[in-house]
Formats: C-alpha cells, sequence, structure tokens
C-alpha cells in the first residue's frame, strides 16, 4: 500500500470501510445551515456519503419564517450520495433532537459522523473521521472521535487519546453508544460517589460536574455533557486531534447554547491529518495537561472578568 500514490491510496481505503452516515442537525439558521453544507460538499467523500439531515421544529411562532427558510434550503441539498431529511412534526430541542437521531442511525448503521449547523468543516474531515472509525472499529477502549481543537497548543500531537468528549464534529459506534446514560442523576451521583468530580473537571479547572449538576437541576438540557459523564466512568477514551477540521461559527449569538466572544476559536487544518494507531490505549497525560492549562488560564476569575470588559466595551451584553 505504501507503494502506491495517495489517491490511489484513498481509493483503497474508501473501498475497503463502510463510510459513515453524516448526521446534521439544523434549526433557524439559514445562513449557518448553507455554510455547513457548503464546507461539507467540499470534502472528499462527500459524494460517497449519505448525509441525514434533521430539522427540529420551531420552539415559537417567531422561529416560523426562519424555520421555514431552513427547511426550503434543506430540500435543495444535492451533491452526496443520498439526502435524507426528517422534518420534525413538534419541536424536540437539540438534546432530545439528537439523542433520537442518532440512536437511529448508530443502530442502523453501526457508526455515525455527527454535526450541528454551526460546524464548518475541513477538506479531509470525513477522509479522517472515515478513517479513524475503521481503524478503532474493535476496539473497546475508544469510544468517541473529536475533530475540533479549540487549545491551539502546539505541544498537542496530530491525535492523542483523553478521558473526555467534545461536541464539535465527533462520531461514534453502536458499540459505545450504548453506554450513552440519560439519566443525568445517576451520572452526578456515581461521579461524586466515586470522587472522581476533581479529574472530570479537570484538576477542577473547568465546571463540568457543575454543568452536569445544572442538567439535574432542569437548568440546561446538555446531552453532551451527560455522553461526556458516561464514557467517563466507564473509563473509555475519546481520540482527539491537535489540529482542527472544525470550525464553529456559533459563538456569534445566534445559537441557543452559545454566548458571544471568541475563546473556542480554531484554524481550520486544510491538509490531510495523519492517523496512525495509537498503542498503547492508554490517556495521553501530557494532553490531558495541556487542557488542563488552558481552563487555567482561559476559565480563571481575572480571565472572564476582562473578557466581560471587553465584550461590554464592544457593546456584546451576552453571557
Amino acid at each position: 500500500l505504501h507503494l502506491l500514490s495517495r489517491r490511489q491510496r484513498q481509493m483503497c481505503i474508501r473501498d475497503s470501510m463502510m463510510l459513515a452516515p453524516i448526521l446534521l442537525f439544523v434549526y433557524n439558521r439559514p445562513a449557518h445551515a448553507k455554510r455547513a453544507i457548503e464546507a461539507l460538499l467540499h470534502n472528499t467523500l462527500a459524494a460517497e456519503s449519505e448525509l441525514f439531515i434533521y430539522s427540529d421544529a420551531a420552539r415559537s411562532p417567531e422561529d416560523c419564517k426562519s424555520v421555514n427558510e431552513v427547511r426550503s434550503f434543506i430540500h435543495s441539498v444535492n451533491g452526496f450520495k443520498k439526502v435524507h431529511i426528517i422534518e420534525r412534526e413538534k419541536n424536540y430541542g437539540l438534546a432530545r433532537s439528537i439523542i433520537d437521531g442518532v440512536t437511529t442511525q448508530v443502530n442502523a448503521y453501526g457508526r455515525t459522523i455527527v454535526l450541528e449547523d454551526d460546524l464548518v468543516t475541513a477538506p479531509y474531515f470525513l477522509q479522517f473521521m472515515n478513517s479513524a472509525l475503521e481503524m478503532y472499529k474493535d476496539e473497546p477502549r475508544i469510544g468517541h472521535i473529536q475533530a475540533c481543537d479549540f487549545t491551539q497548543d502546539p505541544s498537542l500531537p496530530d491525535t492523542f487519546l483523553i478521558k473526555w468528549t467534545g461536541s464539535w464534529g465527533w462520531a461514534t459506534w453502536d458499540r459505545a453508544w450504548k453506554y450513552f446514560n440519560p439519566d443525568g442523576k445517576a451520572l452526578l451521583n456515581e461521579l461524586e460517589k466515586r470522587k472522581l468530580t476533581y479529574t472530570f473537571d479537570f484538576n477542577g479547572k473547568y465546571g463540568y460536574t457543575r454543568m452536569l449538576r445544572r442538567q439535574t437541576e432542569g437548568k440546561n438540557n446538555s446531552w453532551a455533557i451527560r455522553w461526556n459523564a458516561s464514557l467517563f466512568l466507564k473509563d473509555i477514551l475519546s481520540l482527539n486531534v491537535g489540529k482542527s477540521l472544525i470550525q464553529n461559527n456559533g459563538f456569534d449569538g445566534s445559537g441557543t447554547n452559545c454566548g458571544g466572544g471568541n475563546l473556542y476559536a480554531s484554524n481550520l487544518y486544510m491538509k490531510e491529518l495523519p492517523l496512525v494507531p495509537i498503542t498503547p490505549v492508554v490517556e495521553n497525560l501530557q494532553a490531558r495537561q495541556a487542557y488542563v492549562n488552558y481552563y487555567a488560564r482561559t476559565n480563571s476569575f481575572m480571565a472572564k472578568a476582562i473578557r466581560r470588559i471587553k465584550r461590554t466595551l464592544k457593546g456584546d451584553f451576552g453571557a
């Protein structure tokens, strides 16, 4: 295989593996949905991949116009192997929609790639995700693939294993998704009982436990924090990237769960990202420390106060 050209190697890889379906969740942001689709269409493997677009119904009468605009657009999408459109008849909300969609398609296909409408993909995103899904399909200690790097830490390797799941451009298998526990209270109780909250919070530098507690209190409806906790408690790792294949454009005040600012900005890596098997399958402790350092730098009281002052001076009064 190493004697073949890059294009020939790509063809061999795609011929030898089953391409995962792409799940794209949209709501009421037509401009974001269009950018997401345009970027996906520039991906290698797009034409050979099936795309499932989940369109949530309007939560309020004020959202009807923009939801209908999004739905009009997605019915014009082509360029993929096949496009499936699922229009919710009532408002599910993001968490219920993602949990239902991922469960349905991962049970049907065995694996899936998941995106939201504010995510822009690099040209080799699909190639990387499908190759990683194939490479680690039989490795039970790896349950998640995350393609976004917002730390911009040059010390991170191209790929590494970490006990944490990011939710911006990710993939999984049915064997891992079966561990998803929607019961936030049970997850929180187990984290506290096993005295794991400090580690779960990256040595106390970021409030993931607080986020989970707020979910149990009905103050947020995050599916992602429950997925994170589910795999963390099972000691299952995520394959992460040190060069980002995802850019999140949702921090413009348009999203339900994203405020203003560019705290989690990333630079799209436009080349092929090398993927080599990681052995042994253990957490990269240097990478974990890089995340601890990142959160210590960006989540301290002083850092948050400075960001708030800067946003206020710019007229951004969001959270």
